[in-house]
């Protein structure tokens, strides 16, 4: 039967009836609150739409499906395992898991499909999927449209040959991949944060594999998040690591989300460093053992991939592209990049590094080789080697999901005239690129950038500067004040 849009818990209809938010149909996730948003109906036929879909284009019907550790997670895995038998899918139930344990099970078990049940970096109370069936890529916005009409529009198709199977042995190939033969050669003390999520079962034990000397930050597994909600883009988190790298002598702190998929970083100092500027410390060192490679960054990410004198010594290039996990996978496949980098905290590291999808546990593990290979150096000195830059955190003020598309539109389109002629922090705009939202390019190389999230309901808000804190500030001021023109912006998540 056909979904009903409005989803209303404790009624009879809501144990019976599919019920789907439609705006759960985001960029490149499903993502819904639950039960608000989606009930367990619901997702049976979110299973049977994907199913479907994979027969549409010809793919083998055969699925690897996971769930990361929360507590309903088993139970949303269990109902879209129902709709893909329903479709005649043969799934392959891999057990509780990361995102990218379930991308590397793709591959480990020649699987052409994946689904991984996972709220990702969302709080508790959020569910979704992330699927895909082209490896190492995930749904685009076309196959996430092609499945939200097939859902929606009950097109659903119900066929013999589905099946269940348990497959065991994933998690401990995938730990062994993820070490291979590599060990440390230098001491190496490491704070490990997983925020008692998925990553607890994880990230510790490949660290102390490798021989890092693992300061444990938070490592129980507990899906009711006791401390904070397990998000390295959080300053709630990376002051958390900070503190935990003050008060053990680490090295440094790697923090893990929800779904293992992202990695933060603090130094020895104590200091925060932004996914975007860890990438262009190891962009430096990668580029050394391979120059001339290509380099992908989001549009949230600083401007020093482009403008870093090392990078270009090296011959190393940059493409700016749109945020999102699935928008830069496909890009850092299309160029045949060594790596893309998110501000975020999405890295996704290509042949002969990694395989192209975002691995959280990847990247510690390429972070300690780097460590390693500059066996002289502190993380902080890395840090201090690049041009100096002040950047905010990612910051994203509420906007309601039916309409922050359209308020986004509204914002860009007073911004777009203002090339030539407008200012920002007291900086003429030099230019506007619009490829998602809109980064608004200054004569002294800062920038400002608003665009819609494809998670969440609401905006978000990224500012550098290459001067000061105190230019930084106007530029974010004079940004928010285009942005607060608009009645139905709420508050920001957090400040700087």
């Amino acid at each position: 039967m056909k979904p009903i849009a409005d989803v209303t818990p404790n009624t009879w209809e809501f144990l019976r009836d599919p019920m789907i938010a439609p705006t759960g149909f985001r960029e490149y996730d499903a993502r819904w609150k639950y039960p608000e948003g989606i009930n367990l109906p619901g997702v049976t036929a979110l299973g049977l739409g994907l199913g479907t879909q994979i027969h549409r284009r010809g793919v083998e019907p055969r699925i690897a499906v996971g769930n990361d550790y929360r507590d309903y997670s088993v139970a949303i895995k269990n109902a879209l395992i129902l709709g893909l038998v329903q479709a005649g899918v043969h799934v392959q139930d891999i057990g509780p898991a990361l995102s990218p344990m379930a991308y590397f099970a793709q591959f480990h078990l020649d699987a052409p499909a994946v689904a991984m049940v996972t709220a990702s970096h969302n709080p508790n109370g959020w569910t979704g999927v992330k699927m895909g069936f082209e490896r190492p890529l995930t749904h685009g916005p076309d196959e996430m449209a092609e499945l939200r009409d097939i859902v929606l529009n009950d097109e659903g198709e119900a066929r013999d040959g589905g099946k269940w199977e348990r497959v065991d042995g994933v998690m401990e190939a995938y730990l062994d991949d993820l070490v291979g033969d590599f060990r440390m050669t230098r001491k190496l003390k490491v704070v490990c944060a997983t925020g008692n999520g998925t990553a607890s079962a994880f990230a510790p034990e490949v660290l102390r594999r490798i021989g890092v000397e693992v300061v444990p930050s938070h490592n129980r597994l507990d899906y009711t998040f006791p401390h904070y909600n397990p998000n390295p883009e959080a300053m709630e988190m990376l002051h958390d690591m900070a503190a935990s790298v003050k008060e053990s002598g680490a090295d440094l702190a790697l923090g893990f989300d929800g779904d293992g998929d992202r990695c933060g970083v603090v130094d020895d100092e104590g200091e925060e460093i932004f996914a975007d500027i860890m990438g262009v410390i190891m962009a430096r060192d990668l580029s050394a053992l391979h120059p001339g490679a290509t380099f992908v960054a989001d549009v949230k990410s600083t401007g020093l991939f482009a403008s870093d004198p090392v990078l270009q010594e090296n011959g190393a290039k940059a493409d700016y592209w749109k945020t999102g996990h699935s928008h830069m996978k496909r890009r850092v496949h299309e160029l045949g990049a060594l790596a893309g980098f998110e501000k975020s905290g999405h890295y996704f590291l290509a042949e002969p590094i990694g395989r192209g999808y975002d691995c959280g546990m990847r990247v510690a593990v390429e972070i300690c080789k780097l460590m390693d290979r500059n066996p002289d150096k502190s993380m902080s000195d890395l840090r201090r080697a690049l041009p100096k830059v002040w950047n905010t955190p990612t910051l994203s003020p509420f906007c309601p999901d039916e309409e922050k598309y359209e308020t986004l539109q509204r914002i860009v389109d007073r911004i777009v005239p203002m090339k030539g002629q407008g200012s920002l922090g007291g900086q003429k705009i030099v230019d506007v690129v619009t490829v998602n939202g809109a980064r608004v390019m200054l004569e002294n190389g800062g920038w400002g950038l608003v665009r819609a999230s494809s998670n969440t309901p609401n905006l978000v808000v990224v500012c550098e500067s290459p001067a000061s804190a105190e230019e930084l500030r106007a530029i974010f001021d004079d940004l928010d004040a285009i942005i607060r023109v608009e009645d139905n912006v709420g508050a920001y998540d957090q400040t700087f």
